[in-house]
């Protein structure tokens, strides 16, 4: 029976080269946790094997693990001196201060998916958990430094990750191709007297081996020759740090010994004898040089050396002519190559990818070439810096989500986002925009070309994209009438059914109440009270479809109708006029009559006068 265990099924996962998962239909989705994908053919790994051996055994008997791992650590060391140089610790820091900014909303890290439920538990992880706000910084510092990171993953069958722990560089060695029938299974073995790193050594050393998901191994992969490591961001000024560090030397020392100034004492001697010039000289020597000292704890004489006189001062004896004593300064040596210190300099920060005003180096720039376009380049750097994080990062969620029960294609639903460094990189890329819809604004205008045409060639869409974006747009048109509607009529077409106050509904005569005779007919009781309680029921509207006789309760229609068709009623008028019935009206008493027709037959006027 196979073993189900939480450890040996996350072995199995990750001892493929990518995690491959359907998302629906015949779409995949695949995550290359171990970045096998951007490995190319192992034969082309050197820096550590090929060029050192002598044959398969490796360089001096050793294996190749051990001749890799000799060989790293004195690269190590070389880190750890550059990282004490004032510039290199600078870029360091820049480093890691861009790639871990924070968001307008003030995250770190941006987790993106449909999934509430793995949005709340991968916060979780992230944030507390790991930490990231706070340890983000200096793992991305020392993955720049040495090329390599590791965090030890505590993985509980219940909770998945609970806890990190940073491993030292100096202790883990990564192990690939150990089995033949899995060549993608990889290891990595931690030696070191405990599991806290290099600071923490004992006297003997213990060896603990890894599997692929207890780690997280963060690398830069940048030079395939550096594999199945990565290389450091100051690998590139390694070479030209020690060579400003010999000139910077060498500077020091020449200013140190040959800068200080000599004195020449011309001593006129005279007529004294050739015989007793040196003896002379040397009294005036000993009388400016030293001074006599009586030690107080043990009484004895001793001629102190006087430090307010340079032992490298020329004496010289003169005599004849008007030459007296006399005492002449020589100025010091200059240092002259200040130049190649600064040539050496520019190159070292030529490999850091760095603008100079960001470590404080100020350089002549014209009106064009100001910062903006040098941190463009910069933050190119920063975002394959962030690439590699996330890519790390992302591993370990499928790690946590794994282990809490996630699997198929919800084990990869989601993705995470790093802040972008620059402001100037995000405003080139909306520039380019606005320049592309101004142009295509502007083609639809004049009727030049067809907004398939432009659809296709200027924003490079397909004829999917371009059907999906065409229903999306018709959405959105729907979505601002209906958002009119809710504004200007207090009316919601999506629950109603009915748009009010369109040119559309005026000429079929809706006036826009049809939705509140239906609503105010239906009366009802607070919420809480009895049937039958609270507002009556409205009455019937006048002139309208819910009204007891109709739209025409007074028959208007059907007095046109009878007009037109019988003669004998004449023709209908809207009101008689009062002076016309005056004349007909025998009574003053009946004045008040008004009637509707324009000539009143003589069967009218009967009754009338019968009255």
């Amino acid at each position: 029976m196979a073993d189900t265990s939480l450890r040996n099924r996350l072995r199995r996962l990750f001892s493929t080269n990518v995690i491959v998962r359907n998302v629906g239909g015949r779409r995949l989705k695949v995550v290359d946790t171990s970045k096998s994908q951007y490995m190319p053919t192992r034969g082309l790994i050197d820096r550590y094997k090929k060029i050192y051996s002598t044959g398969g055994a490796g360089l001096s008997g050793y294996s190749d693990n051990q001749l890799v791992k000799s060989l790293r650590l004195g690269l190590f060391r070389d880190y750890e001196a550059m990282d004490g140089d004032a510039i290199l610790s600078s870029a360091l820091d820049i480093y890691a201060d861009e790639s871990t900014m924070k968001s307008e909303y003030g995250n770190v890290l941006e987790i993106n998916t449909p999934n509430d439920q793995i949005f709340k538990i991968l916060h979780n992880l992230y944030y507390d958990v790991l930490n990231i706000e706070f340890n983000l910084w200096p793992w991305v510092r020392n993955m720049c430094k040495y090329g390599d990171f590791y965090l030890r993953l505590d993985v509980d069958e219940r909770f998945g990750i609970r806890n990190v722990e940073p491993l030292s560089v100096y202790d883990v060695t990564r192990l690939e191709n150990e089995d033949p029938e899995n060549p993608e299974y990889v290891k990595f073995k931690l030696e070191s007297g405990t599991s806290g790193g290099a600071a923490q050594h004992s006297i003997s050393n213990r060896v603990e081996d890894f599997e692929n998901y207890e780690i997280a191994h963060f690398r830069l992969l940048s030079d395939s020759n550096y594999l199945p490591y990565g290389k450091s961001m100051i690998e590139g000024g390694r070479k030209t740090w020690k060579q400003l560090s010999l000139m910077e030397d060498a500077m020091l020392i020449h200013r140190i010994m040959r800068a200080p100034e000599k004195r020449i004492f011309k001593v006129d001697i005279g007529n004294i004898p050739p015989a007793e010039v040196d003896n002379y000289m040397n009294q005036i020597i000993d009388k400016m040089k030293k001074a006599p000292v009586v030690d107080k704890a043990t009484g004895e004489y001793n001629l102190r050396y006087n430090m307010q006189n340079i032992t490298e001062d020329f004496f010289m004896p003169v005599r004849g002519g008007d030459s007296g004593t006399q005492v002449d300064s020589l100025p010091g040596l200059t240092y002259e190559a200040v130049e190649d210190i600064e040539y050496l300099r520019n190159k070292l920060l030529a490999s850091l990818r760095i603008p100079k005003p960001y470590l404080g180096f100020d350089e002549n720039v014209g009106e064009k070439a100001t910062l903006a376009a040098e941190d463009v380049r910069f933050a190119r750097t920063i975002e394959r810096i962030q690439r590699i994080v996330m890519s790390e990062l992302m591993k370990i969620g499928i790690v946590h989500l794994y282990a809490q029960g996630f699997t198929d294609e919800e084990l990869v639903n989601f993705d995470l986002e790093l802040m972008s460094p620059s402001t100037i990189y995000e405003q080139e890329k909306i520039s380019l925009w606005n320049e592309k819809t101004s142009l295509a604004s502007s083609m639809l205008t004049d009727g030049l070309l067809s907004s398939e045409w432009i659809y296709k060639n200027i924003f490079k869409f397909t004829d999917e994209e371009i059907k999906k974006e065409d229903d999306k747009i018709v959405y959105d048109y729907k979505q601002k009438f209906r958002r009119g509607q809710i504004e200007n009529e207090g009316n919601d077409p999506s629950k109603s059914g009915e748009s009010q106050g369109t040119p559309s509904d005026m000429a079929m005569g809706r006036t826009g109440h049809e939705l509140e005779d239906e609503i105010g007919s239906e009366g009802g009781s607070p919420e809480g009270g009895w049937e039958g309680a609270g507002r009556p029921k409205e009455p019937s509207h006048y002139k309208k479809d819910s009204h007891v006789r109709g739209r025409d309760p007074l028959g208007a229609h059907e007095k046109k109708k009878q007009a037109s068709s019988n003669p004998k009623y004449g023709k209908i008028m809207a009101l008689a006029h009062l002076d016309k019935l005056k004349n007909t009206l025998k009574r003053k008493s009946d004045i008040t009559l008004i009637n509707e027709v324009d000539e009143i037959d003589e069967e009218y006027k009967e009754d009338v006068n019968n009255k």
